[in-house]
């Protein structure tokens, strides 16, 4: 059985989240929709699931505190003790008001580096990977819901499509 994507194109983001509300009624698994810009509610209409990336941000931000406090004790401490303004050089808990503005600096960088990096890797835009938008217009004003169907269920989906307000739909055999 040959499958097909069935491309339905909306010009407004309400009509669209109603289709995709109206899809999933009927069961049909809508494998992407793509959106200008974010459109509140799709994500639970879609049924994803919450994100994970604050957890991953806030590992990286620990991280990188620990990475701080680590290099500071060693260069500060271990390596090169210096008299700094009068500061006890022998013990990490005497240095620690020092410390604190690198060891924030160091969480926050690797916080928001890591994070961006853990974003791009999960969403598949990798530098130099050419685009998989089937509608260059869906970056601009129209919105996309594409549906991967078998020939027997693609012409269903399609009036499905039309009667949830798309303005074009079109089918693309894979």
């Amino acid at each position: 059985m040959a499958k097909k994507l069935i491309h339905g194109l909306y010009d407004d983001d309400d009509v669209m989240l109603s289709g995709v509300k109206h899809l999933k009624e009927n069961q049909v698994n809508i494998k992407e929709v793509f959106t200008p810009f974010p459109v509140h509610g799709l994500d639970k209409a879609l049924g994803l699931k919450p994100t994970r990336m604050a957890i991953t941000s806030f590992m990286y931000g620990l991280t990188g505190l620990a990475f701080a406090l680590t290099m500071l004790y060693y260069i500060m401490i271990v390596d090169w003790p210096m008299d700094i303004g009068g500061k006890p050089n022998f013990t990490l808990r005497k240095n620690l008001p020092a410390f604190i503005p690198i060891c924030f600096e160091l969480t926050v960088l690797f916080a928001a580096h890591l994070t961006v990096i853990t974003l791009f890797i999960r969403n598949k835009t990798y530098p130099f990977k050419k685009a998989d938008n089937p509608y260059p217009s869906t970056t601009d004003d129209k919105f996309l819901i594409e549906v991967e169907a078998t020939d027997k269920e693609s012409k269903k989906i399609a009036t499905m499509l039309k009667k949830t307000g798309a303005i074009d739909v079109k089918e693309k055999s894979i």
